[in-house]
């Protein structure tokens, strides 16, 4: 009992008042892929994104389900009301170390959870993939997270929200760095915040939307502490077999 009322109690924090998510003014995630993301929830406090990849897994960052917590994810039905979903099995990529992604550099931030049930009618499973190569400077990826829009307010999340990002510095296969284009980072634009760890990065490939990473960290401007400047981004093109082969042991179908 006391765990479930964790869960509410986090619910009423981060979710009962949704608002925008993305900071620096996100704009509404397009239908298609606001049925993709949903919220993931920790029994002590942390709330992330993640993405549905088939009708029961969410793929999200693996430093959203560090050990010692049980995990859920948030469904929003007809009504508009959030409801818990169980999971049955939490995995996070054995490489993944905490330590290096609190320094910013990068590490396997990649986990998978399988739901207890299938996800409800309403949400709709997106493909995995990797990203196009070479990946250029200025190459385009879109994040839809439920993070927060306003630092530090917790209340501002919930909702899922899109933002359209470049990509800057030497982006490759272990990590990609996305700023708003238009203040490249040296000031508070659109990016990342509080509650969009997990969030899926979309490339557009042959007219689809594919995800091809998920967001793990990110900064403020000038690399300052808080939200609005980077964004760091966990390619999937090294860890996209571990997916296939962790969803086909749990009997999972992509």
């Amino acid at each position: 009992m006391k765990s479930r009322m964790t869960f509410l109690a986090l619910l009423g924090l981060a979710i009962a008042s949704p608002a925008l998510a993305i900071v620096g003014g996100g704009s509404a995630a397009p239908e298609a892929l606001a049925r993709v993301v949903v919220t993931v929830v920790g029994s002590r406090g942390n709330f992330c994104s993640g993405a549905l990849i088939a009708p029961d897994l969410v793929l999200t960052a693996a430093h959203c389900v560090l050990p010692g917590s049980t995990y859920k994810i948030v469904d929003y039905g007809a009504d508009h009301a959030p409801k818990l979903l169980d999971t049955k099995n939490v995995a996070a990529h054995p490489s993944f170390s905490l330590p290096t992604l609190l320094g910013h550099r990068a590490t396997a931030d990649v986990a998978l959870l399988q739901l207890a049930a299938p996800a409800p009618s309403g949400k709709a499973p997106a493909a995995t993939g990797v990203p196009l190569v070479p990946i250029d400077v200025g190459a385009r990826f879109t994040v839809v997270g439920m993070g927060v829009a306003v630092r530090g307010d917790g209340r501002s999340g919930g909702v899922s929200r899109a933002a359209g990002l470049v990509a800057i510095g030497k982006p490759g296969t272990l990590q990609i760095r996305l700023v708003d284009a238009l203040t490249q980072g040296t000031r508070e634009g659109l990016g990342g915040c509080t509650g969009d760890s997990g969030a899926p990065v979309f490339e557009d490939q042959q007219g689809r939307s594919v995800i091809v990473g998920l967001v793990s960290w990110s900064t403020g401007a000038n690399n300052a502490a808080g939200c609005g400047g980077l964004t760091g981004v966990t390619p999937l093109t090294l860890y996209r077999d571990w997916i296939l082969q962790t969803a086909r042991a749990w009997g999972a179908r992509l």
